[in-house]
């Protein structure tokens, strides 16, 4: 009887047990499993190394270095003091915040088995971490963003976010590129979580490099110049972009004020916004090839051709506008070459509403031109029915009309380039990249005849030689340029401040045969304001030293200017 109870009671322990083990091993194993994964090993994502940036001569402007980050598993069972001490000693090494350390906490009372401490640290931090042999403590290898010239280009270049993410510039429109694909590591550890050892799953494959058209020298030039003219007028902001009309590759895009990628500002966002792309403008005067554009395109006016405009002032559906100085009776060329409004004005009344509309946009105002930078925008333009009986006079001048300094560059290529337009771009090829084209072709689309670009070039010329640019003048070379002094509109008074302005100019040399343009733009300067006092001398500094460093040799004065005369000729016939 015994042996029968014995052997129910058996039978009842075995059938439990079998329920159990079907249980663990087969209903339940998926989620032990994973709990024993959890507990045992760590999956982390590997970032790969991301790809260089080269000016067009191959000098790095961005690469990435391998540099170590500090992270903490604690062992199991130890007490939490314990796990806190350790992370009180890392506070004065690391220079850990107050909010790195809450979150490092947390992380702790909710037994995580893999908490960051510190993302890349320097070597100095690092070997300080390591001599405190700190139990639970461990290095992963990373790589680190560096920007060899610091502030160089900084708002061009652009940043990249801890994970090594583009956040902004060329780091981020061609994230894609430069980023690579991520692998994967397994991180293995005992019971006791005392013994750590990386499996790879997956290798990281490294992004793509980039050569930009960008050249170094010719961008610190102009970040130097920009810089020096900023501190001597004590203005808001300023930028300068240079460019080479026949392809549309930018050559430099400088910014003031600028930041250290390397040590960026308190407020990184203040790198992020590229003024040359971003900001939009009234242009004032420097709008008048537009306008001088539209006038002989519709051959609404000849050279010959004169306007009376000794009154000074000029009354538009019961406004007055005023030139910035007494002129009498000027001829057509002599308008733009002195920057006459009240003349602007005259024959802008000559061109026709929807013609002129059509010729705007088709210098590309009111639209993107397609650079490849993030975030580019448009400007405003309005709509033609939304056009009031002053607009287009207000147009004629470079008011009722906000652009970026991209836009003007855009616009002064057109007439460099005989009346092709062209979009810039500021990435001229992609490395080791088979499945993508390595560099992209330019397109370029007639807006204005030739005819047209020659009789601009030359009375551009004119208004550097003796208008309203002499500033721009360069010796030994033909200057071709266009100043811009435009009053800034105060919404606290509702009208134009009489004292706060944007001035500017856009030219290219040499005037026969273009090897560079250039737009400067510079914010509410104070004392001196116009753009011949302001802008057109940075030009000239810039261009100088640009037109050395690209050999280009001095014109001879004399034949130049029989050359350009008989070409002028020609194209009046």
């Amino acid at each position: 009887m015994r042996i029968i109870i014995l052997g129910f009671f058996f039978m009842i322990w075995l059938v439990g047990l079998t329920i159990r083990l079907l249980q663990l091993q087969v209903f339940e194993h998926p989620r032990l499993r994973t709990e024993v994964l959890e507990q045992n090993q760590n999956r982390n994502t590997i970032h790969p190394k991301r790809g260089t940036i080269y000016d067009c001569t191959g000098n790095i402007l961005a690469r990435s270095l391998p540099i170590q980050s500090v992270f903490f598993s604690p062992f199991k069972g130890e007490p939490s003091h314990l796990q806190l001490e350790k992370i009180k000693k890392l506070k004065k090494v690391l220079n850990l915040s107050e909010n790195e350390l809450q979150n490092i906490y947390k992380r702790i009372e909710r037994n995580a088995s893999f908490i960051w401490i510190k993302r890349k640290v320097d070597p100095e931090k690092e070997e300080k971490v390591r001599r405190l042999s700190l139990s639970g403590i461990y290095f992963l290898e990373e790589n680190k963003r560096f920007y060899p010239h610091g502030k160089l280009a900084a708002h061009l270049l652009g940043r990249v976010n801890i994970d090594d993410i583009g956040a902004s510039g060329i780091e981020y429109k061609y994230n894609s590129v430069l980023e690579g694909k991520k692998g994967e590591h397994l991180i293995l550890r005992d019971a006791k979580k005392r013994e750590y050892r990386f499996e790879i799953l997956k290798e990281p494959e490294a992004g793509k490099d980039l050569i930009l058209t960008i050249d170094e020298t010719i961008q610190y030039y102009a970040e130097k110049e920009l810089g020096k003219a900023m501190l001597k007028t004590g203005a808001s902001w300023g930028t300068v972009i240079i460019s080479q009309p026949s392809t549309g590759e930018i050559l430099a895009m400088a910014n003031y004020p600028t930041g250290d990628l390397n040590n960026p500002p308190p407020m990184p966002l203040s790198l992020d916004r590229n003024k040359a792309i971003h900001h939009n403008f009234e242009p004032g005067s420097t709008f008048k090839i537009v306008t001088a554009s539209a006038a002989l395109e519709a051959r609404k006016v000849k050279l010959t051709d004169s306007f009376d405009c000794s009154k000074g002032f000029i009354r538009v559906a019961g406004k007055t506008i005023r030139d910035h100085e007494l002129f009498g009776v000027l001829s057509f060329p002599e308008i733009i070459i002195h920057s006459s409004n009240v003349g602007t004005i005259q024959f802008g009344q000559l061109i026709g509403e929807e013609i002129f509309f059509k010729t705007i946009r088709a210098f590309g105002f009111g639209q993107k031109t397609g650079i490849d930078l993030p975030a580019e925008e448009k400007g405003i333009f309005r709509p033609l029915d939304n056009w009031t009986k002053i607009s287009a006079s207000s147009l004629s001048i470079g008011y009722e009309i906000s652009v970026t300094a991209t836009q003007m560059l855009q616009a002064i290529n057109a007439i460099a380039n005989k009346g092709f337009i062209i979009s810039p771009k500021v990435v001229k090829k992609i490395l080791n990249s088979p499945d993508i084209a390595t560099e992209k072709p330019y397109r370029r689309r007639r807006i204005i005849s030739e005819r047209t670009a020659l009789i601009l070039t030359s009375i551009l010329q004119k208004a550097v030689q003796r208008g309203t640019g002499t500033t721009a003048r360069i010796r030994g070379y033909k200057v071709a340029g266009k100043t811009g002094t435009a009053q800034k509109f105060d919404p606290s008074i509702g009208r134009y401040s009489s004292t706060v302005h944007t001035s500017s100019f856009a030219g290219f040399v040499p005037a026969d045969n273009p090897v560079l343009s250039m737009v400067v733009v510079i914010d509410e300067p104070k004392g001196p304001y116009s753009g011949g006092e302001v802008a057109a001398p940075v030009f000239r500094e810039i261009a100088s030293l640009v037109l050395r460093q690209l050999h280009i040799p001095k014109q001879e004065e004399q034949l130049n200017t029989i050359i350009a005369e008989r070409r002028l000729r020609q194209v009046e016939r």
